[in-house]
C-alpha cells in the first residue's frame, strides 16, 4: 500500500513539473515576440537619414497584420517618432500607410514593404520591384523591413520642394495636410484628401498628433526648398567646420536652424548662408 501511495506522489510532481516547464517556456516564448514586435516599430526621432535606423536586415521580414487597428497599434509609436523628427503628422503618416498599403495587406506592401506607393525615381539606388498602378509594370522601391518605408516617406516629403508649404501648416491640420498632399501631386485620386480625412477621424488617428503636441513639440522641422542654400551634413562635420566653411558664426547656424544643441546627424539638412 505504502509503494502505491509513493509511486502516485511521483507520478503528481512529474505531471506538476512538466506543466511548469512548458508554463515558462510559453511565458519566455511571449516575452521574446513582444520583445521583437518592440524592436520592430522603434526608431530614431533625430532629423537624419537611413543611416540614423538600425542596419537593414538582410533577410525581407514580413508583418502580419490582421485589421487596421492591428496596422495602427503595430506602427503608431513609428508614425509619432517620425513627427518629431520630421514634422510630418503622425495621423497623416498611419493614414496613408493605411490607404496605400491596403491596411498592410496590399500586394505592393506585401512583396516589398512599401506601404507608401513610393515609386523608383531618379536617383533611387535601393532596391525595388515591379507592380501594376497609373501604369502596367511601374518600379517601386523596396525594403527589407516596413520601417525603412516610413523613414523613407519621410525623407520623400521633406526633400521635395512641392511639399514645402505644407510644412507651414499646424502639425494638428490634418485637414490641410491631406488636401495639400493631393495638391501637390502625391496622388492622382480626386478623392485622395478625403480618404485619409475619413481613415483619421474613423480611427482617431489625430489623437497621436496631440499627444506629440502636448509633449511639448513644435515647429522646427527644417525643409529643404529650392529657394533655401542647404549643406546636408556629411561624416566628419560639426557647427564649428559649417561656420568655417561658410563664413557664418555657430550662434548663427544654430539661430538659422533652430537648432536647440550642436549635436548633428549625417543626412541632416542644414540653412546656411552661401
Amino acid at each position: 500500500m505504502k509503494k502505491i501511495i509513493l509511486l502516485a506522489l511521483l507520478v503528481g510532481l512529474g505531471f506538476t513539473s512538466c506543466k511548469s516547464k512548458k508554463r515558462y517556456s510559453d511565458q519566455l516564448r511571449t516575452k521574446n515576440v513582444q520583445n521583437e514586435r518592440s524592436k520592430s516599430t522603434t526608431t530614431n526621432s533625430k532629423k537624419v537619414g537611413k543611416e540614423d535606423l538600425p542596419a537593414e536586415p538582410s533577410k525581407f521580414i514580413q508583418f502580419r497584420i490582421d485589421s487596421p487597428t492591428d496596422y495602427i497599434s503595430t506602427f503608431a509609436e513609428t508614425a509619432q517618432l517620425e513627427m518629431m523628427g520630421y514634422g510630418i503628422p503622425a495621423s497623416i503618416t498611419l493614414a496613408q500607410g493605411l490607404l496605400e498599403s491596403g491596411n498592410g495587406k496590399g500586394e505592393l506592401a506585401m512583396k516589398t514593404n512599401n506601404h507608401f506607393g513610393i515609386k523608383c525615381h531618379k536617383g533611387w539606388e535601393g532596391d525595388y520591384d515591379f507592380h501594376d498602378d497609373d501604369e502596367k509594370g511601374e518600379c517601386f522601391r523596396k525594403y527589407n523591413h516596413p520601417m525603412y518605408s516610413f523613414r523613407d516617406h519621410s525623407i520623400f516629403l521633406t526633400t521635395r520642394s512641392r511639399y514645402a508649404f505644407l510644412f507651414d501648416l499646424k502639425h494638428t491640420d490634418y485637414k490641410g495636410w491631406a488636401r495639400g498632399l493631393r495638391k501637390a501631386g502625391y496622388a492622382t485620386d480626386p478623392r485622395y484628401p478625403q480618404k485619409l480625412i475619413y481613415l483619421i477621424e474613423k480611427y482617431d488617428l489625430h489623437k497621436y498628433d496631440r499627444q506629440i503636441k502636448k509633449a511639448g513639440y513644435d515647429n522646427t522641422t527644417i525643409v529643404a526648398t529650392d529657394s533655401d542654400n542647404i549643406h546636408t551634413v556629411q561624416k566628419g562635420d560639426t557647427l564649428y567646420s559649417l561656420s568655417r566653411k561658410y563664413y557664418m558664426s555657430v550662434d548663427e547656424l544654430m539661430q538659422l536652424n533652430n537648432l536647440r544643441s550642436s549635436d548633428l546627424s549625417i543626412g541632416q539638412p542644414i540653412k546656411v548662408k552661401k
